[in-house]
Formats: C-alpha cells, structure tokens, sequence
C-alpha cells in the first residue's frame, strides 16, 4: 500500500522529468544553440567514423606499404602516408575509434562514480562527508595529467590501463560539483517525508537524489569525454599510453611531430587538427547541454 507522503514523492519526482517529445527538445535546442549544434555535429561525425571505420577507411591503418614511405597528398593517400608508408586518413578514421572508447569509457564510470559518492557524501554528512572531502581535496591537488602519469606509472601501458589512469583524477571532480547539489536536494521536505516513511538510505539516494543531480551530472560526462581525449593523446605522444600498432592520435603524433615537422608536415598537422577538433566540439556541445539544463542560464 503506497502511503500519502510516498504517493507525493513519486508525483514531484514525475512532474520534474517530466520532458517534451524529444524531436521539439532537439530543434529547440538547435535553434537556441548554434554553437552546441555545431559542436554535435563534430561530434556525429567522429561517432559515425568510429563506427564506420571498417567500411569508410580506404586503408588498412596497420598495413606497411614501404614503396610509399612519407608520400604526399594524392588520389591514393588524400592526406598522405607516414614514416611506415601507413595512410594517414586510415589511421585517423580508426583513431577516433580508440579516442572515442577511451574517451566515453573513462568519463562514463568516473562520472557515475563521482556521483555516487558525492550524492552519498552530502547525504550522510558529519564525519562521513569531513573524511570523504579532505581524500577529495588530495586526488584534486593534483593536475589531471600528473595523476593519470602516476597511475599508469603504477599499472603500466595498454587501453586498459589508460582508461583506468584517466578514470580515477575524474572521479573527485564529478564528486565535489554532484556534492554541491546534492546539499541542496538533501534539505527539500520530500527528503524528510522519505526518511519518515522508513525509506533506506540506499533507496533515498538512488531514487530520490541521484535524478536530482542528473543536470550537473550530463554536463560533467560532456566536459570529461573531451579531456578524456585530450589526456589519451597526451599519454600516448608520451609513449604512456596506446601502444603501436593500434591506431592513435597522440601516438600518431609522436611519431611525426618532431623528426618530419619540416620535411613531411602532414603526418603531424592532420592527427593534430583530429584531437583539436575532437576537444573543441565536445568543449561546445558541453557548454550548451550547461546552457540548456541550468534553470538559471534557461530561463534567461
């Protein structure tokens, strides 16, 4: 039997997601937000390269060709070849692939794992939240690419690992941004009306919480899918990350950036227009999912 205080619970919960049909909400976000629609194009089009790669690559980006060592553009290698006669347009086609894994994968379980510690944080409080802030306050002293060099200094080289060192430096930053919200719900009276229904504490906080934070939440994945990228591309041009064959920006990068910067620049400007691209049309898709949940900034 649903009592009176748990029947207004669930109808507040319903009436704050309640949402538009969903092609109204893309053409007025399309129409507020030139800039964010921009930006999701940038990012349509590297999804659709990703997941394309097989059929849209004109070649295997781990097939050596030696005859064409360092060959410019021409109607075989639109962007040319590198050190190792590979295709450069291949290989960048098949590295949004890594960037994107890398990317999404890292910033999806750092996001949900900061958000559920910080939900649980403000929740709790007291001495929970004082102990949880100051660890919060040491992983955050540290600048996003010392934290993942230490950790894959730890684990070692490999995807897996590169996903686990960009993971853990987000964790914290979700955590502290969902944690400022969260205070705020946790004072809203159909929080008291939960706990005097007997309601556990799990259950506050994962159905009552957590999809009160989802605004702050969606714009933190979106902001941390393209620094996800940028450290990937810095780890691998370190040789700390991706390791060869496997196509990568950054390891692309490595390889041309320095010894052909003069004699055969297209192996290290088109990888860098990739990242560069990459990060700012997640940088722009981000700030208008912001624009768009912030009531504040909506309202406007």
């Amino acid at each position: 039997m649903v009592t009176t205080s748990e029947a207004r619970v669930e109808a507040q919960f319903e009436e704050l997601t309640d949402k538009k049909p969903i092609g109204a909400e893309v053409r007025e976000f399309m129409r507020k937000q030139p800039l964010g629609t921009f930006g999701a194009a940038i990012v349509f089009v590297m999804v659709f390269a990703a997941i394309f790669a097989d059929i849209i690559a004109p070649h295997d980006p781990v097939n050596n060709s030696y005859e064409h060592i360092l060959q410019p553009y021409s109607a075989e290698y639109l962007l040319g070849t590198d050190q190792f006669g590979r295709d450069i347009l291949s290989r960048i086609i098949y590295g949004a692939r890594t960037a994107l894994f890398v990317g999404f994968t890292a910033a999806t379980i750092g996001a949900i794992t900061g958000l559920v510690l910080g939900v649980a944080s403000a929740y709790f409080g007291g001495r929970f939240d004082l102990i949880f802030q100051r660890i919060m306050d040491i992983f955050m002293a540290f600048p996003l690419i010392i934290m993942a060099l230490a950790v894959v200094a730890i684990f070692g080289t490999g995807i897996q690992n590169v996903i686990i060192a960009i993971t853990i430096p987000f964790i914290p930053r979700c955590a502290r941004v969902v944690r400022s919200s969260a205070l705020a719900i946790r004072e809203i009276p159909y929080i008291d009306a939960a706990r005097a229904n007997g309601f556990s504490n799990s259950r506050i906080i994962l159905r009552h919480m957590v999809p009160n934070v989802m605004a702050p939440f969606l714009i933190m994945i979106t902001a941390f899918v393209g620094q996800a990228i940028l450290l990937e591309a810095s780890l691998s041009y370190l040789g700390l990350g991706v390791q060869e064959p496997t196509p990568a920006w950054g390891l692309m990068l490595q390889g041309g950036a320095e010894e052909y910067a003069e004699s055969a620049p297209w192996v290290a400007i088109w990888p860098g227009v990739a990242v560069s691209l990459a990060v700012f049309g997640f940088n722009l898709f981000g700030d208008a999912v912001r624009d768009t949940l912030d009531p504040k900034l909506r309202s406007q």
